[in-house]
């Protein structure tokens, strides 16, 4: 038979004949299922052969048995083995667990003493009526009162013989018993008084333990657990299954459970279960994340218990799914770890809060900028204050601190810092542009004083820590601005504010210079695109949107699923954590209160002075230069000098008001007079000293007097 003639052995009984008959010379009959068998065959044996493989055939598609190199390898020891903080943790946890369980029984031992008096003669009434039915083997009774009502006199009389021998060797055995308790008895009373109470006490125990009601137990229950449900993967598909995600329901409505699969076995992890879980194809972690609520109802578990992430590294379909045995805002958080130190290396990484297996988190400060953001009320302050102590518990570095709220969230730290300031006004918000101003100077002084090391001292142009304690201008600055929309979104100097904070960003984290920013407005006006597209690091709590989403952590964090917007009301101090690792890390803050602060702060305090690195705060008064400062130059010039040096307009205001502005040099002039539209220009002018002419930069009057006549109209308009 060729390959393509018909099996005319069919078992469907098909009459070939007859279709060749009428094809005639037409066409040739082909029975399509023989032509397969056989072409499978003939591919089979091609395959043996060495011959060609079809390239979607499961031969072609199959991996060699030793090609591992795709697969992940799981640990050899378990994570809480491989952390010495887990194993502490977990060593800690037991013996606190097996301590308080002694101490519960021991306070208790007087009760269950008395209940086992009380118990105790129902126990030997139990014991005395259980001794006496085994003596008469009066269990056997049923059975020989049934022979006699069914008349069965044979059976009877076996039964009889069979408990006339039982008795009889019981009865010698209950003999001997009770010559055995009445020597023990004789002997008790013939031994010293404390033998005799340990007897009495053993048989109270013992009479006891049998008089003990069946619903009542003798020892109370220590601790009461929580018996929380093993979690599955049929619980985990249920609950996808009733997120109303699209692609989910599509996929699960053609292949039912197998749409979701899972790459690896869920397993034990911390006080959790964890899930790995890759969702059907088109459907993204994100669309489960924004539907986190119905996540937990579909689990049967609280929300806070539910943690959904991404790991993109692997596919924007693969969830990794934290499912804990408490809620993380209610479960116990362990204290910050460096409560008690008195001094702290600012250039090693320090402990930043837990993760939603109880984990601690390291942030590190040195080559990185952090911003922090959220909706009021959810820890911005919190988060902020702990690199800012930690920053002020390493005596060789220099803090700055602004508050721009008013409320004094940081004022424990102000003792410690060199410059500081707290108010919700203008002139705060000042005082923090002057700030920035100096730490944009601070990055032009030490880039000069880097360039001038050698190379074997300085290989790699940037501070380290050696360099920062070695070094002199060269120490950690850290300079932190809570609720620093204040000042971004300030019409007068907010413009110079952001370009400002870009350049010390961009610049100061090779330089050990450090900005940390916080704010509760995290939009393109409060927040300068220019500083959130270069922080490195960021943190952000919850957020309402998208849009303040991307502001914080990045732009496409939200497409990618790191989403802040899934946070509730009852995540405060619960944050998305980006650049701190490979990976975005949610983080529950460590919450110190204000006390505690205060210790930390008297501290950092105590080894700043015993190191001799302490200053006074700066105490920054900018209003008198503030509010007079374009009357005062307008007054300088003389009616015939439409134009003037910067220098000589900066050396008649110091003789002007020598209180005022003794410090005062030509960039701060510059600086100060920015905001209000003052640009300089070149003047030609005589030099006094030397009597030549020269080019310099300088101030033209009538934009001083435009600027003061426009800022008494705007103060006119808001008193109307």
């Amino acid at each position: 038979m060729t390959s393509n003639e018909p099996d005319r052995d069919r078992p469907d009984g098909l009459d070939w004949s007859r279709y060749e008959t009428e094809l005639g010379d037409v066409a040739e009959v082909v029975d399509l299922d023989a032509a397969r068998e056989r072409r499978q065959r003939d591919d089979q044996a091609d395959a043996d052969d060495g011959g060609p493989t079809l390239v979607d055939s499961p031969e072609a598609q199959r991996k060699p048995k030793l090609d591992r190199r795709g697969a992940q390898r799981r640990p050899l020891v378990p994570g809480w083995l491989r952390s010495s903080a887990e194993l502490r943790d977990a060593a800690v946890w037991a013996a606190g667990y097996a301590g308080h369980v002694t101490a519960y029984h021991a306070l208790r031992l007087p009760k269950y003493a008395g209940k086992l008096a009380l118990r105790a003669p129902v126990g030997l009434v139990r014991s005395a009526g259980r001794a006496f039915r085994w003596l008469f083997d009066l269990e056997g009774e049923p059975v020989r009162q049934a022979t006699v009502r069914n008349e069965n006199a044979e059976q009877y009389l076996h039964l009889s013989r069979q408990r006339d021998r039982r008795v009889r060797w019981r009865g010698m055995v209950a003999l001997a018993v009770t010559v055995a308790l009445v020597v023990a008895v004789v002997a008790v009373l013939l031994a010293p008084m404390w033998v005799r109470w340990a007897t009495l006490a053993a048989l109270v125990g013992l009479f006891g333990t049998f008089g003990a009601p069946a619903d009542k137990p003798l020892i109370d229950r220590a601790v009461v657990g929580t018996q929380v449900a093993r979690l599955t993967s049929d619980i985990v598909i249920r609950a996808l299954s009733v997120l109303g995600v699209a692609g989910i329901n599509q996929a699960m409505a053609k292949q039912g459970n197998g749409a979701v699969t899972f790459p690896a076995p869920i397993t034990r992890d911390g006080p959790g279960w964890r899930a790995d879980v890759d969702l059907p194809p088109g459907v993204t972690v994100g669309e489960v994340m924004d539907r986190r609520d119905k996540l937990a109802s579909g689990l049967g578990r609280p929300l806070g218990c539910v943690w959904p992430e991404g790991n993109a590294d692997v596919s924007p379909s693969r969830l990794v799914l934290w499912v804990g045995d408490q809620p993380m805002a209610a479960s116990r958080q362990p204290a910050w770890p460096l409560l008690k130190a008195s001094t702290v290396d600012m250039a090693k990484q320090f402990p930043f809060g837990t993760d939603p297996r109880g984990r601690i988190v390291y942030l590190e400060l040195p080559y990185t900028n952090v911003l922090i953001g959220s909706i009021p009320g959810y820890g911005k302050t919190a988060a902020i204050q702990l690199p800012m102590l930690v920053a002020a518990l390493d005596p060789h570095a220099e803090v700055w601190a602004y508050e721009l709220k008013g409320t004094g969230g940081l004022d424990p730290i102000a003792k410690v810092c060199a410059r500081y300031g707290s108010g919700a006004d203008d002139d705060t918000a000042e005082a923090a542009l002057q700030a920035l101003r100096d730490l944009r100077a601070e990055c032009q002084q030490r880039a000069a004083i880097i360039k001038k090391l050698p190379k074997d001292v300085c290989p790699d142009n940037k501070v380290t820590a050696d360099l920062a304690r070695r070094i002199k201008g060269l120490h950690w600055l850290v300079a932190g601005l809570d609720e620093c929309q204040e000042l971004f979104a300030h019409p007068e100097f907010g413009k110079e504010a952001g370009e400002l904070a870009e350049k010390i960003i961009k610049l100061g984290r090779a330089l050990g210079v450090i900005l940390l920013l916080a704010t509760q407005r995290p939009d393109a006006k409060s927040l300068p695109t220019g500083v959130s597209a270069n922080v490195g690091t960021r943190y952000c709590l919850r957020v309402m949107g998208q849009l303040e989403n991307d502001m914080v952590l990045g732009t496409s964090a939200y497409r990618n699923g790191i989403r802040a917007t899934m946070f509730a009301k009852k995540d405060k101090g619960v944050g998305y954590l980006v650049g701190a690792a490979d990976e975005a890390q949610i983080v529950r803050t460590f919450y110190l209160d204000g006390p505690t602060v205060e210790k930390l702060a008297a501290r950092a305090y105590a080894a700043r002075e015993s190191a001799g690195t302490l200053t006074a705060p700066t105490v920054e008064t900018p209003t008198a230069r503030r509010e007079t400062l374009l009357e005062d130059t307008l007054a300088v010039f003389r009616a015939d000098e439409p134009k003037l040096w910067a220098e000589t307009i900066v050396e008649r205001l110091t003789a002007l008001r020598p209180d005022v502005y003794a410090e005062l040099t030509r960039d701060h002039l510059m600086a100060a007079l920015k905001p209000y539209g003052i640009t300089t220009t070149q003047v030609w002018g005589t030099d006094p000293a030397t009597g030549k002419g020269a080019n310099r930069r300088g101030i033209d009057r009538a934009t001083v007097a435009d600027a003061v006549a426009e800022r008494n109209r705007r103060r006119g308009d808001s008193a109307a």
